[in-house]
């Protein structure tokens, strides 16, 4: 990476599975949980009932009168937040080096879109609602059509835009030209179905956090303790690609593969997330170029950018709680407020990079 100054690096090797540890990576990690650490303190605070930070100790050890607030309202709320927050920034990460491009994100290549699509379409269908009041396939409906819309994006997107190997301009492109049809085809099932059920959906698709529980908590966990660590074993594949298709096929890289599997992963923590709390946009494509230059590497670091998702979308969630208190908005409007002018400098920068 052109005028950064990469720090002192560490290999370690575990069987044939092998990682560099950098120091300002690492440091910035550390920040970044320590940030994450207060951010939910500070969401079990404020409130209706704001409370001390005695008050929400003895909360969480079962000595405190306001138990049912800390543990059943609010710590659900702030746990979603870190966890799809940090689903959504590996995600980003993983396909933004695939792609080799700072553009590519589950919300640019039609992922998060396709999820939308068929929740929506259960949510008008059956009057679902998830997180919230209850229907027929909230607990089951909900999840599985967004894992299966996110899916079916990817795929759809990926062979759009594969040409006898993968361009990740061409990617990006085939990905907003797919999430706009998606988009289209969204507000289109919205027009025909119930009013009702139209405007629970259009809550949904905003992205929020209100009203989560540990219901929607526990499957982002599990997805998270699996996912991350198969991951995690493809940064040497990441690596290799960011020197090119030649390149990576010549450390012994098996390349489409290698490629599947990753965006497979991708794919899934985007959708996973996306069933959690909705399409919250532009945390996949924010959190992995600010810690990229938090770390001061060459390509989005996957750890620190699932930490620094983790934080953008509980600082997002909130400021959704307390600028316009005792309203709220959803967290999706704030990141999107938020993620708008980043994305039109990305937009800037690679063009300026394009001419020179």
């Amino acid at each position: 990476m052109t005028g950064v100054r990469l720090p002192h690096a560490r290999p370690y090797r575990a069987g044939r599975v092998s990682w560099v540890i950098r120091p300002r990576g690492v440091v910035a990690g550390l920040v970044g949980l320590v940030l994450i650490t207060a951010l939910v303190a500070l969401s079990l605070r404020i409130g209706d009932f704001p409370l001390s930070l005695a008050e929400i100790v003895d909360s969480l050890t079962g000595t405190g009168g306001n138990h049912f607030v800390v543990v059943e309202l609010r710590l659900p709320r702030a746990l979603t937040g870190v966890l799809v927050g940090a689903a959504l920034g590996l995600s980003g990460a993983i396909t933004q080096s695939i792609a080799r491009n700072p553009l590519a994100s589950p919300d640019i290549l039609g992922v998060t879109s396709g999820a939308s699509v068929t929740v929506v379409a259960v949510i008008v269908a059956s009057g679902t609602v998830y997180g919230g009041a209850s229907g027929p396939l909230a607990s089951v409906g909900v999840p599985v059509a967004a894992l299966a819309g996110g899916l079916a994006g990817a795929v759809i997107v990926y062979s759009l835009a594969w040409r006898r190997g993968l361009d990740g301009y061409r990617l990006v492109l085939v990905g907003v030209g797919v999430a706009a049809v998606f988009t289209n085809v969204k507000y289109w099932l919205m027009t025909t179905g119930d009013v009702n059920d139209s405007s629970r959906a259009m809550v949904w698709i905003s992205g929020s956090l209100s009203g989560r529980g540990w219901e929607h908590v526990v499957p982002v966990a599990y997805a998270l303790a699996v996912l991350v660590p198969l991951c995690l074993v493809g940064t040497r594949v990441l690596s290799a690609l960011r020197f090119g298709d030649e390149t990576a096929t010549g450390l012994g890289v098996r390349l489409n593969t290698a490629r599947a599997l990753l965006l497979l992963g991708a794919v899934l923590l985007a959708a996973v997330a996306v069933a959690a709390a909705g399409p919250i946009s532009f945390v996949a494509l924010a959190a992995p170029q600010i810690a990229l230059r938090l770390a001061g590497v060459a390509q989005p670091p996957l750890v620190v950018s699932a930490v620094t998702g983790a934080v953008l979308t509980s600082a997002a969630d909130l400021a959704a709680r307390t600028v316009f208190a005792p309203a709220e908005l959803p967290v999706g409007v704030v990141t999107a407020v938020l993620g708008a002018p980043y994305l039109i400098y990305l937009l800037v920068r690679a063009r300026r990079e394009a001419r020179s």
